[in-house]
């Protein structure tokens, strides 16, 4: 039963009992725009696509993915009301008109005694036809079986074998300025999201792909950062990948800097034009890409994503504190979740299910104006009282 994972996107994801959420459901679309005030999950709201990636992904599993979160009691939501176990539910869509799918699956554990997540419930949908349904007869002869999903074990995923690969091919980037300045910073690190083998990973690109990669990068940073000129990647004298910029100086032939005097902003932004370029095709996450950037870069943001999204088709996803990035009038009410934390959890729900929120844009006012403000904390002025 082939299936193109290029094809396949996200189209609904719910979630029970999984960290800020008590539960969740909502529709995905090509791009989401997470919105919501400090410390209400949207962060761990993008973590349910990493979670999926850590589940397919090789040295993964489930075993794995919850271990790198602090365990299933870390993961479990703080405003449940029982011990509850965790659940997630995705709907995945082919291009074309092709086939729904669904993949869930409900963990727990235990006991105190023995904390090591077990599956209860797993199940792999094809247009409503079920493929996998677990407990089956097998796990309930063997317990451990129970430990590992069968997304996870290529003797298992047959049928659906290229879901598990769409999951794994999901790329987080939120890039941290001091890991890439940082000389010592490749300690064995892989596919690091911060940065640490940010260099090294875009030296292993073919130098003719990095090279294409590199120039229309820096025609970006010529309009970006002024009297930048040209960048490029080179090795030191003990083999080590760097960058390093031309900048415009009173000598005719400029100046050059490395990568460690680079400006915080600068370094976000090759960290976020690179990951753009990618041509992947799993979801791209990102976390506050205005972070360093000047407002009137990050007003383009929306608008570089979706050509991005017209080369690759990927989807994207980002969470945002930025008003300036949500002035952009081809932003759907659709595409914007708003995080709303409350005693029984966090709410989502679209920008557009709030009516306040539609008169508002009908009366001009544009979305960052409208939705920014709805995030800020009660009483925040008192924050000015604050002796230090």
């Amino acid at each position: 039963m082939p299936v193109n994972n290029a094809k396949l996107k996200f189209s609904r994801l719910r979630l029970w009992n999984w960290k800020n959420f008590s539960s969740v459901d909502v529709s995905i679309r090509d791009r989401m725009f997470l919105v919501g005030p400090n410390a209400s999950g949207k962060s761990n709201f993008l973590d349910t696509f990493r979670f999926l990636r850590d589940l397919a992904s090789p040295g993964g599993g489930l075993q794995e993915a919850v271990r790198r979160r602090g365990g299933v009691k870390a993961i479990r939501c703080l405003a449940a009301r029982r011990w509850n176990d965790v659940e997630l539910h995705v709907d995945l869509q082919e291009a074309n008109g092709g086939a729904r799918w669904e993949y869930v699956l409900a963990f727990g554990q235990d006991s105190q005694r023995r904390p090591w997540p077990l599956v209860r419930t797993e199940r792999v949908l094809r247009n409503g036809q079920e493929i996998v349904c677990r407990p089956d007869e097998e796990d309930g002869k063997d317990q451990g079986r129970l430990t590992q999903t069968a997304l996870e074990q290529v003797s298992a995923n047959r049928s659906f074998r290229d879901v598990a690969m769409f999951f794994a091919s999901t790329r987080y980037s939120h890039i941290v300025p001091q890991l890439v300045r940082d000389r010592d910073r490749y300690v064995g690190r892989s596919k690091d999201p911060y940065g640490g083998d940010f260099l090294e990973r875009i030296a292993k690109i073919p130098e003719s792909k990095r090279e294409k990669r590199m120039k229309r990068i820096g025609t970006a940073l010529r309009i970006a950062v002024p009297q930048l000129e040209e960048i490029e990647l080179w090795h030191d004298d003990h083999g080590a990948p760097r960058l390093r910029g031309k900048y415009r100086h009173w000598r005719p032939s400029g100046a050059w800097q490395t990568e460690e005097r680079f400006s915080d902003g600068t370094l976000r932004l090759i960290g976020f034009l690179w990951a753009a370029m990618e041509r992947r095709k799993g979801p791209l996450l990102l976390e506050e890409p205005e972070l360093s950037l000047h407002a009137g870069i990050v007003r383009m943001v929306p608008q570089m994503l979706a050509r991005a999204q017209r080369r690759t088709g990927r989807q994207m996803f980002l969470a945002t504190h930025s008003s300036e990035l949500l002035r952009d009038e081809g932003i759907g009410l659709d595409e914007t979740l708003l995080l709303s934390p409350g005693p029984e959890g966090t709410d989502v729900t679209p920008a557009g299910s709030h009516q306040e929120i539609r008169d508002l844009l009908e009366g001009g006012l544009s979305l960052g104006d409208i939705v920014i403000p709805r995030t800020r904390p009660d009483h925040v002025q008192r924050l000015g009282r604050f002796d230090a």
